[in-house]
């Protein structure tokens, strides 16, 4: 009786799938696979196309016949063709004679004279003629010095090369010069002037200095009172190196007894301000420093402040009492 239930329980189930699943298929929607194998009358057309070619290209490879020929380069040819001719123009050009070239006898070898014809004899007299030191300067001359007969000297002598300075002797006049040393101006003697006495005037006879830089100079000495050193023609603006030069040719440095000397013990800061060489700070720093460690000896103690041109010490203490 169980197998019975078991056997109709299992019909049932599988009358109930067949119909089930048959309903599903029947029900599934195939229209979104059909767009894939849609095609336009021009695609269709495209591929028929496509394999056309493909059909082509096959039967070109099974048809076609690969192997390389040898096909004739008529250019090849008639390279080869000129090259021959060339080739045959060298062999003729080596076995002509070679050219004769002019060549100064003096020099003449062993082989290049038996080249010419010489004997051996004619060549030994012309080594020994030149081992004295001597030379032939003309074809006459080198016929009298080897002894080669008319024949060969007619024969050889249009190849002789003799220097152009044997040939074109120049021609010396006999008279004779006056070499007799001539006198010449003495150079005038530079006056040099007192720079603290020179005048504008004076100043510009300098070349390089106009009116402008005699100007500048003449106030930097109004300024200073007078110039101490030639040096301080470095500090005017506008005066090069070679004017310099010129302004030390020309001019010196006398110091007159009345230059009015600046006592840094006692001078106030306006007053040391005032000074050229002593901008307002470093007239500050002096004045502190005076009055907290006592008098200047010399420059050499005013040296010792910061900020202190140290190179122009010596210039300034021709400036200053101590």
């Amino acid at each position: 009786m169980k197998t019975t239930f078991l056997t109709n329980f299992l019909n049932k189930f599988e009358r109930f799938f067949l119909t089930y699943s048959s309903k599903v298929f029947l029900n599934m929607n195939f229209k979104p696979l059909n767009k894939y194998f849609y095609f336009t009358k021009q695609q269709r057309i495209g591929i028929f196309i496509l394999f056309l070619i493909m059909i082509g290209l096959q039967m070109f490879y099974l048809l076609s016949d690969f192997n390389i020929l040898d096909i004739k380069n008529t250019e090849k040819e008639q390279w080869l063709a000129l090259q021959s001719e060339i080739d045959q123009k060298k062999l003729i050009d080596k076995n002509a004679k070679p050219s004769n070239y002019l060549f100064n006898p003096n020099f003449i070898s062993d082989y290049k004279g038996y080249k010419l014809g010489m004997s051996v004899e004619e060549i030994d007299r012309l080594v020994a003629f030149r081992k004295e030191n001597k030379y032939v300067n003309s074809a006459e001359e080198f016929q009298k010095v080897t002894g080669i007969s008319d024949s060969l000297l007619n024969k050889i002598s249009p190849l002789f090369k003799f220097p152009d300075w044997k040939q074109n002797k120049p021609i010396y006049s006999s008279e004779k010069k006056d070499f007799s040393i001539k006198s010449f101006p003495k150079k005038e003697k530079i006056a040099i002037l007192d720079i603290n006495q020179a005048t504008q005037e004076d100043l510009m006879k300098i070349y390089g200095i106009g009116e402008g830089l005699s100007s500048r100079i003449l106030k930097q000495k109004e300024i200073l009172g007078s110039f101490v050193s030639i040096d301080q023609m470095k500090d005017i603006w506008g005066l090069s190196p070679e004017v310099i030069n010129e302004l030390n040719g020309h001019f010196k440095v006398v110091i007159p007894p009345t230059l009015k000397k600046i006592n840094v013990n006692e001078a106030s800061l306006k007053e040391l301000s005032q000074f050229s060489y002593f901008k307002y700070g470093l007239a500050k720093q002096i004045v502190t420093y005076r009055s907290m460690n006592g008098n200047f000896n010399n420059i050499e103690d005013l040296a010792k402040i910061k900020d202190f041109p140290v190179e122009k010490a010596k210039i300034i203490s021709l400036y200053l009492e101590f």
